[in-house]
Formats: C-alpha cells, sequence, structure tokens
C-alpha cells in the first residue's frame, strides 16, 4: 500500500511538471466520458419518455375501426363503411372471455364556447367504461355515469387543454359550455396525460355521453342509429392481447355474416406492439448513442499512450538512475502504469462533472427529456479507468524493460 501511495505522488509529481501537456492528454477522456453521460442520459430519456406516452394510451388497449369495403368493383378505403355498432360492443363484452370491457366511440370535431372565450377542438362520445380503458383519472369533479348514457344528459368531461383555454386557472366543474348551440354542464376535468405517442395533444378533448354526442353534436347515421365511430377494447391482460383479437375477429365475422374467404369489414389495430416498436427504437438509438460516444474514450485512450511514449523517450536516464540503485522492474511499471490511470481517471472526474452539466443544459435548452442514471455515470468512470490500464500498460512496460546501462548513456 505504502508503494502504491509513494507510486500515486511520483505520478502526480511527474504530471504537475508538464501541467498543459497532462491537461490536453485528458481533454481526450474528459471529452470522451462527458459525451457518454450526456448521450446515454438522451437515450434514456427518450426512451422513458415513449414508455410514458404508451402507458397514458391504455393498459392491453386494443382498437376495432372499420374496414374496407368492395361495391362494384370499387373498394373503398378503411372506415368507408359504418361497420361497427353498439350492439357489436355490448356482443364483444358478453361473449368474449379474454376481454375486460369495451367502449363505442363516435368522434367529431367542434367550436365550444364559454362567456367571451371559445376554443375548437375534438369531441367523443363514450361511456363511462372510458376512464378504466384509458387509465385515466378525474382532477376535478366526476365521469358521467350509465344513467346519463341512457338518459342523454347534456354534459361534458373536458381535457386540461380544453379547460385551461376556455377558465384560465378557475376550476370550470358546474359551469356550462356551448357545443353546437347546445348548452352542456360541465361535470368535471380529466386529469392530464400529455401527448400521445403520435405527437396528439391528448387533454385537447371534450367526452359526452355517446347518446347524447350523437343526438346533439357529432350527428348519428341515418341508415343505422347503432352505428360508431371504432370500438376500444381492453384486453384482461397483456398476455391475452392476441387471444382477445382472435376472439373478436371471429365473433364480429359471425355477426356481420362475412363468408368464408371475404375480407373482414372491419380491422383491429394492437397499439401497444405499434407503440412498443417505438420504444425499441428508442432503445437502440441509446445503445448506439453510447456507442458513438465511447469511441472518444478510445480516441482519448490512444492519446494517454502516445503521451506515455513520449514522456518515457524523456525520462530515460531517470528510469535508468532508478534501476541502477535499486528499483525493481515491477517499481517502473507501477509509476507509469500509475501515471496513466491517474490521467484517466482524473479526465473521468471532470468528464462526470461535464457530463452531468451537458445533460442539464440540453434539457433546459433543447426541451429534450434527458435520464442520467448511476449505472451510466460509473459505467463511464470505470471505463475510463480501464482505459488508462490498458494504453498505459504498453509505455509502462516499455520503460520498466529498458536496459539500466543502455538508459544512462541515453542522449
Amino acid at each position: 500500500m505504502n508503494q502504491l501511495l509513494a507510486s500515486f505522488r511520483i505520478a502526480l509529481r511527474a504530471l504537475r511538471v508538464n501541467r498543459a501537456r497532462s491537461a490536453l492528454t485528458m481533454l481526450g477522456i474528459v471529452i470522451g466520458v462527458a459525451a457518454v453521460i450526456a448521450m446515454v442520459g438522451v437515450g434514456a430519456g427518450a426512451t422513458t419518455r415513449i414508455q410514458q406516452q404508451i402507458q397514458s394510451i391504455g393498459s392491453n388497449l386494443i382498437i376495432v375501426m372499420p374496414g374496407s369495403i368492395s361495391s362494384n368493383g370499387v373498394r373503398l378505403g378503411s372506415g368507408g363503411v359504418a361497420s361497427l355498432t353498439e350492439d357489436d360492443a355490448k356482443a364483444i363484452a358478453a361473449e368474449c372471455p379474454s376481454v375486460a370491457a369495451v367502449v363505442p366511440t363516435v368522434r367529431g370535431s367542434v367550436q365550444v364556447v364559454y362567456g367571451s372565450n371559445n376554443w375548437a377542438t375534438s369531441v367523443q362520445g363514450v361511456t363511462p367504461a372510458y376512464l378504466t380503458i384509458r387509465d385515466s383519472t378525474m382532477m376535478s369533479g366526476e365521469f358521467f355515469t350509465t344513467q346519463d348514457v341512457d338518459a342523454a344528459a347534456k354534459t361534458a368531461v373536458l381535457g386540461q387543454t380544453v379547460a385551461q383555454n376556455l377558465f384560465g386557472d378557475n376550476d370550470p366543474t358546474g359551469q356550462v359550455v356551448i357545443i353546437k348551440n347546445v348548452p352542456f354542464t360541465v361535470a368535471g376535468v380529466l386529469t392530464p396525460k400529455g401527448q400521445s405517442p403520435t405527437g396528439q395533444d391528448q387533454d385537447d378533448i371534450i367526452l359526452l355521453p355517446i347518446s347524447t354526442a350523437k343526438q346533439k353534436v357529432v350527428g348519428g347515421n341515418r341508415a343505422n342509429a347503432k352505428a360508431v365511430n371504432n370500438l376500444m377494447v381492453q384486453a384482461t391482460g397483456p398476455a391475452m392481447m392476441q387471444q382477445s383479437i382472435q376472439e373478436i375477429t371471429v365473433l364480429l365475422r359471425e355477426r356481420h355474416r362475412i363468408q368464408q374467404g371475404q375480407d373482414d369489414d372491419f380491422s383491429i389495430r394492437n397499439l401497444t406492439e405499434v407503440f412498443s416498436a417505438q420504444e425499441t427504437s428508442a432503445q437502440v438509438m441509446s445503445i448506439l448513442l453510447g456507442a458513438i460516444a465511447s469511441v472518444s474514450l478510445i480516441v482519448g485512450g490512444i492519446g494517454i499512450m502516445n503521451i506515455m511514449l513520449v514522456s518515457v523517450t524523456e525520462r530515460t536516464r531517470e528510469i535508468g538512475l532508478r534501476l541502477a540503485v535499486g528499483a525493481r522492474t515491477r517499481d517502473i511499471l507501477a509509476q507509469f502504469l500509475v501515471e496513466a490511470v491517474t490521467l484517466s481517471v482524473l479526465g473521468g472526474i471532470i468528464g462526470i462533472i461535464v457530463g452531468l452539466t451537458a445533460s442539464l443544459l440540453i434539457a433546459h435548452f433543447a426541451q429534450w427529456s434527458t435520464q442520467v442514471s448511476i449505472t451510466s455515470v460509473l459505467m463511464a468512470f470505470l471505463f475510463s479507468a480501464l482505459v488508462g490500464v490498458f494504453f498505459g500498460y504498453y509505455p509502462a512496460r516499455k520503460a520498466a524493460f529498458l536496459d539500466p546501462i543502455d538508459a544512462l548513456r541515453y542522449e
């Protein structure tokens, strides 16, 4: 231990002799460690943000949408016909064991007015199970009930964006807003969810009982009064997603009298799979950013080896003198190896400070979500120390195995 401390003191003294050179040598390690921490932080922040957005859409969510049909040889696009109904929603809830809840929805765009304020937003007609399927909660007030749906009550639940633009910081619960010239009482405000994985503002919405939306706002389908835009389906668990899709497909084909060989008149989307692909992409990006930043550490290590070789050449007579007075090979090896590790460790410490600062600056000025973990900091620091050992070993070994006579004669 005493010998190691002595080697460390000698290393610091040698580094202080050429401070500018030592600082420039450490710069590669500083940049490398800082880049690793900052880039991994950006990647981890992006992954976490996508995970939060995936959770905000709802758990185990499946969307059933009207499909395409062919008419006189012309194939209409997806949603070209109102093929889904409220009765389909009831049948799925009753006959599909792997389904936990179903919400039929209708939607449209409206201009909502309160006093002298107005706001253009989207409106959705839903049922009370919407809160369960979307993992939503009420920030204030209460959600409408099944009785409100049955009575086509003129009650509305606002998203945070709508509430903010109409009422500012005041609680709108109990106030009356005008939608399509119809007065609606605000039952409450949803807890904010933020942006969806597709970038849409999930809080810029008004929810109405589906019956009210059809009769007074969006309007119903003249050919089929029970037609809906889509069905939100919640599976009983993540492992039951595929089974739920199979059960829904079989049931809807049977209900819609679709013969074998005919195309479905509906389409089913597993949103969890779609958004999980985005999450995987973000994780891959994080790994790639970290790998690219790690190249800077390797470059810094090469710089350390280069400078240590120069140092060995400059101090050849010193090495020969130490060997002549009894220093062992391992003493010389330890001295130069400690110098290399000291350079990389000091560079790693400074790099950590710079990397954490850079992450904060990126989050503040670029408005990017960053998340620096203790693991990434420790790995970057450990890697910088290993770089010092790896690239410092060859110069240290070269110094240790110098011939004392030749070293003393070196000019």
